[in-house]
């Protein structure tokens, strides 16, 4: 379904994955998002280094489950189990009705992130998920997870960045716009997502991320793609 959710003038409420989102997540994630499927290819392929025999591969934040399916199809090992995490109910619901058929050994939970324990895990992503997480409840969580990945296991973050010089930053933002614009959305949707998301979506630099993944414990950290205002990062542990 296409997104059009944001095509009107109503009063602007904090932005939350509830019905109305989910019905319309894949497109609207797609078409807000630079090299979202470059993203997702990317996850598959560092599935295919980084993944283990024995091991549980977590998508935390899974949405509808593109991301947790990408490492299913990139899977080339044994006795593994994928466990798709979010806190939308609808979101989990859509997640498993979209998976449950094609991924055998497949784990949905309801739930919060900073909640669950991770564990034998030789594949962890967030992708786009981190920034929706208070930016001081971000480094427990990182540290959780890497106790959790097993030696030579993956953590995948991919997130909407900011830059600290106001040019740079004033040019990344219109670049991004346009993005949105050639993707077909308005100048009032466009507004509207924006003031939705304020309060919701916290953005931090390239070298926030890397300076807390080091200081959870990752000694190889490398920011592996970027796409305008959008980057991935890979740790190993």
């Amino acid at each position: 379904m296409r997104d059009q959710l944001f095509n009107n003038n109503s009063d602007i409420v904090d932005f939350k994955f509830d019905k109305k989102v989910v019905s319309v997540f894949d497109d609207m994630v797609k078409r807000s998002v630079p090299g979202y499927e470059s993203m997702i290819q990317m996850i598959g392929l560092l599935t295919r280094t980084y993944g283990q025999d024995n091991s549980n591969y977590y998508d935390l934040g899974a949405s509808t489950g593109a991301t947790t399916l990408a490492m299913s199809l990139n899977n080339n090992h044994s006795n593994v189990c994928f466990v798709a995490i979010d806190n939308s109910k609808q979101m989990a619901e859509q997640c498993k009705k979209n998976l449950g058929d094609k991924i055998n050994t497949l784990e949905v939970v309801c739930g919060d992130i900073n909640d669950i324990c991770i564990e034998n895990a030789s594949i962890v992503v967030l992708n786009l998920t981190l920034q929706f997480i208070e930016i001081d409840k971000r480094a427990l969580l990182i540290s959780k997870i890497y106790k959790g990945l097993k030696p030579g296991g993956a953590l995948i973050i991919s997130e909407k960045i900011h830059v600290n010089d106001n040019n740079e930053q004033a040019r990344l933002t219109e670049l991004h716009l346009d993005f949105k614009r050639a993707n077909g959305y308005s100048e009032l949707e466009i507004a509207n997502k924006r003031q939705s998301l304020e309060n919701v979506l916290l953005t931090e630099t390239s070298a926030d991320h890397l300076k807390r993944l080091s200081e959870c414990g990752f000694d190889k950290s490398v920011c592996y793609f970027q796409c305008l205002n959008f980057a991935s990062f890979l740790s190993v542990k």
